[in-house]
Order: C-alpha cells, then sequence, then structure tokens
C-alpha cells in the first residue's frame, strides 16, 4: 500500500511516500481502508518530536513511521475478538495510540472507533475525533452569563470550542493571529484578539480559560482568571506545562484560581455528542483546505504554521464522500 512515512524528526520534509505492506489487524483490532483522515496539532509534534513528550515511545527515531491519527473510512477486515463492527461498515475515530492515517490502510483498536453517521461525509467525520474531544472537554465549564476565552480559537478544536461556548450561553473571547479575527467572529466569537498586538493575559478577567498554545508563565494565566475561574490548558513547551501543572493547584489553593493542563478523554463517547450535533447542523464544521496522500508534507505545515481557518483534511481516497 502507499504510505506517508518518515524516519528522523525534523520538518515536513523528512516525510516521503513508500510502498508498505498492508497492516493485519490483532485481537480487538480493525483494519481500516482509508478515505480521510485530519491533521492535528499530534501530528505535527510528533513529526518535530518536539516538545519534548512527542518523543515518548521514540527517543532518537519515530516509534510510528506513519503518522495520521484522525482516521474515517471503512471496515477492511477484523481481527479476533471485534464484535461492533463488520468489513464495509463506514467509521470514524482517533486512533492516536497507533496512528497510521497518512496512508491507504490502517489499524486501529475497536474501541477508538465509531460507526460514521450516513448524512456526514468522511472527510467531515474525519475533523472531529480528536478536535472535538478537547473542545467538548475544555468547555464543559461554560455556562449562561460566564466569561470564556479560548487562546487559538482559530484552528480545528477551537473552531468547535468558540461554538460549544455559544451554545452554552457564554461570553467568548477568541485569540489568534490577525487573519483569523473575522473568521472567529463569524463563529460567534463576541470578542476577538490579535495575539501579536495584545496580551490576553492583560484583559478580563475571565471564568474560563481554554489554551490551546500555551506559552506563557502560570502567573500571566492567573492574572487573567476571576477568582473562582479556572485555565485549561491543552499544549505547550515541557517546561510551561510542568509548571502549570506543579504551580496551578497551589494557586488555586491560596487563591481560588485554578490552573492546570487538561488531560483529555479519548474514545467516541468523548467525541460523538458532538458529532450528533454537526450531523444536525448545530455545529459547524469548517474544512479549510483538502490535500491529497502525495500532499501530505504540504498539509502539515499549513496546519504547523498556524495557517489554517478550522480543519485541514488529507483525502486519502482520492474521494472523500459518503
Amino acid at each position: 500500500m502507499r504510505a506517508v512515512a518518515y524516519d528522523e524528526y525534523g520538518p515536513p520534509d523528512r516525510l516521503r511516500i513508500e510502498e508498505i505492506p498492508v497492516p493485519s489487524p490483532g485481537p480487538k483490532q480493525v483494519l481500516v481502508k482509508v478515505v480521510a483522515t485530519s491533521v492535528n496539532l499530534s501530528d505535527w509534534e510528533s513529526l518535530r518530536g518536539t516538545p519534548f513528550y512527542a518523543r515518548l515511545g521514540g527517543l532518537r527515531t519515530p516509534a510510528r513511521r506513519v503518522l495520521g491519527s484522525d482516521i474515517a473510512g471503512r471496515v477492511e477486515a477484523v481481527g479476533p475478538e471485534v464484535t461492533r463492527f463488520r468489513p464495509g461498515d463506514a467509521v470514524y475515530g482517533d486512533n492516536l495510540g497507533l496512528m497510521g492515517g497518512f496512508a491507504e490502510y490502517a489499524v486501529a483498536p475497536e474501541s477508538a472507533l465509531a460507526h460514521k453517521p450516513e448524512a456526514m461525509t468522511f472527510a467531515e467525520a474525519s475533523t472531529l475525533p480528536q478536535a472535538g474531544a478537547i473542545a467538548l472537554q475544555g468547555t464543559a465549564a461554560a455556562r449562561p452569563g460566564r466569561r470564556v476565552l479560548i487562546n487559538g480559537a482559530g484552528g480545528g478544536s477551537g473552531s468547535f470550542a468558540i461554538q460549544l461556548a455559544k451554545r452554552a450561553g457564554a461570553h467568548v473571547t477568541g485569540v489568534d493571529a490577525a487573519g483569523k479575527l473575522e473568521y472567529m467572529r463569524s463563529l460567534g466569537a463576541d470578542h476577538v484578539i490579535d495575539y501579536r498586538t495584545e496580551d490576553f493575559t492583560r484583559t478580563g478577567p475571565y471564568d474560563l480559560v481554554l489554551d490551546l498554545v500555551a506559552h506563557r508563565s502560570v502567573f500571566a494565566y492567573h492574572r487573567a482568571l476571576a477568582r473562582g475561574g479556572q485555565y485549561l490548558c491543552v499544549g505547550g513547551p515541557v517546561r510551561t506545562l510542568v509548571q502549570i501543572a506543579t504551580l496551578g493547584p497551589l494557586a488555586g489553593l491560596l487563591t481560588g484560581r485554578r490552573l492546570g493542563v487538561l488531560v483529555v478523554r479519548l474514545g467516541p463517547k468523548h467525541f460523538e455528542p458532538l458529532t450528533e450535533l454537526c450531523a444536525a447542523g448545530q455545529v459547524g464544521i469548517r474544512i479549510d483546505r483538502t490535500y491529497s496522500l502525495d500532499e501530505v508534507p504540504q498539509a502539515l505545515a499549513h496546519h504547523g504554521e498556524g495557517r489554517a481557518l478550522g480543519k485541514v483534511v488529507v483525502d486519502v481516497a482520492g474521494s472523500s464522500g459518503r
């Protein structure tokens, strides 16, 4: 099968198309003929090997040669003990543990997959598992009248998070680059900030901050919170994450302002609620660009450089319809 592989950490030009064997599903695993795969921050970090946690399992060389976790496609074969799927089923899910989505076939645990709604295209379904889980869990505390800020709100998770926080009745502030301000407003953001010209930690205060691109100190984030407020970060340099994980709880005890790292729970039950909202037309899916399998390096560069409005999708099969 054709796959996009790499053998050393670095920029997108390390990726290349290879012919590799089709994997075989083991117990409780499913072989999926991939139709579409969306790009996530985890792909970009795993490609570059930074932050350092991206090298877990492979300090010097990548643990997984083929990236791509959010997959959508049809079941080709099932391994022993699989009970929920059979060949021909349309499925989608977050295959973060095994990766392999930037290829014609990928093996995934049965537990990572869900049946794709018939009304949703494979490309649309591929955008939801990882970004949807982050957005749902990151905005769970949004309530009517609460002031919510989302940093990195113009990307995949942020686009869903804006809409979910607005559905919950919150006043939403979106932070991203200048070229994404109008896009964030179109999703429902009440206020937008260009991070290059304004430090959002000196605005507010906010009842909830969901930070998708953490880079500042715990003290800066602390000052952005209202008393009783909560700060959650999803990704960032190891030093920043460690500082938030260690000093954040202490700050919460002393001041009532809670800071922590969002440990995202994976699996269908954590993204299917958003799928239902999208299928019902209550939350929109924005696919910024679609690339072919041969264009995976460009897709990763577009995402990793922060230029995408919403999600970036790789059309593996050459047709990402229903």
